[in-house]
């Protein structure tokens, strides 16, 4: 008996060391390809926002902070437009977060996997991707006159029954056209789909085994998903949360629509000063019914200033630096978050 057991030759298709080395070329390109794309981006970012920050350096100063909006450039400021862009993003998180959350929560734990749920995932989907500009038509059209309805209401009303027991006294406020409250619904459509889509794919993410062994241990549906399920979504909510916010912030085009101030010499509710917020604190009652501006409103009023020497344009480039600034310290805030909220994770 041999030894050696006869193994079979081992053969070689013709070319395939050529294939070989040709799929090795052809990533080797993509990879230069991919490289370049993104240092070529990179490159014209940086372009452009040292084009911006060195345009701004002859207006960029903490009384730009302070002033009201002026036709002198020297004077002019972005005071309005940053309190207004304050109360308009402080009421659009606080329609938008419980809404979608508790939606994606609902979706995504509680609804059975049937066609009307799965309809609803699939428009959710589309109304992401919807231009802004409709939801301010839909505003303009639905909010605006539901707005004028209110005014009407409180002028012929001074109170109201409640179940024929008691009367309530209502306060009068003057709603007035373009009010924080209509800018905050419109934007709350925009953001709306984006917080819920986020807020789906962090719950996707979190493992089945997590519920199972939740509901294993004796805890109902809804401790599972209060306890388990959502602090360990919650650093993928607060990101989604944080760029679908930082969205409504640099969004012009819906709060146009609804008839926003473009130049506007006072703060919404008077208050122009976290001092005087904390002194007259029932000024916040009037916020949501007062007009206002934004920053990316004005500065796209500064941007078409007609100046033969470009003085707006160095207010408007002041402006978007202020307004970069306040998106970096929002997404610092979300890293924040989302880095606390994962070292408080325990299973």
């Amino acid at each position: 008996m041999s030894e050696f057991v006869d193994q079979p030759a081992v053969s070689f298709r013709q070319g395939t060391d050529t294939l070989l080395r040709r799929r090795l070329l052809n990533a080797k390109v993509f990879r230069t390809v991919c490289m370049l794309l993104t240092y070529s981006s990179l490159a014209v970012l940086g372009v452009l926002m040292g084009s911006v920050l060195w345009s701004s350096l002859s207006r960029l100063a903490p009384d730009f902070l302070t002033n009201h909006y002026s036709m002198n450039p020297v004077r002019c400021g972005i005071l309005a437009g940053l309190w207004g862009s304050f109360w308009l993003v402080l009421l659009t998180a606080a329609m938008s977060i419980p809404i979608g959350v508790g939606s994606a929560v609902y979706l995504e734990e509680m609804a059975a996997d049937n066609f009307l749920v799965r309809l609803i995932r699939i428009n959710l989907s589309n109304l992401a991707g919807v231009p802004s500009i409709v939801y301010g038509i839909l505003g303009l059209s639905a909010f605006r006159p539901l707005m004028i309805s209110l005014q009407t209401f409180f002028d012929g009303t001074r109170a109201i029954n409640v179940l024929g027991l008691f009367r309530v006294r209502i306060l009068h406020l003057e709603i007035f056209d373009g009010s924080v409250l209509i800018g905050a619904m419109t934007m709350s459509l925009v953001i709306l789909p984006i917080v819920i889509i986020a807020s789906q794919e962090a719950l996707r993410a979190v493992p089945s085994s997590i519920r199972v062994a939740s509901l294993a241990l004796g805890a109902t549906r809804w401790q599972t998903i209060w306890r388990q399920v959502i602090p360990a979504a919650l650093p993928g909510i607060a990101t989604g949360v944080i760029l679908a916010v930082s969205r409504a912030i640099g969004e012009a085009a819906p709060i146009m629509m609804i008839g926003v101030l473009t130049v506007a010499s006072m703060c919404p509710g008077g208050i122009e000063t976290p001092l005087q917020l904390l002194q007259d604190p029932i000024s916040v009652i009037a916020v949501p019914f007062d007009q206002f501006t934004a920053m990316p409103v004005e500065i796209y009023d500064w941007s078409k200033q007609p100046d033969p020497q470009d003085r707006f344009t160095d207010v408007a480039a002041a402006g978007i630096v202020v307004l970069l600034g306040v998106l970096l310290i929002i997404n610092a805030a979300a890293m924040i978050v989302r880095a606390r909220a994962g070292r408080r994770i325990q299973w």
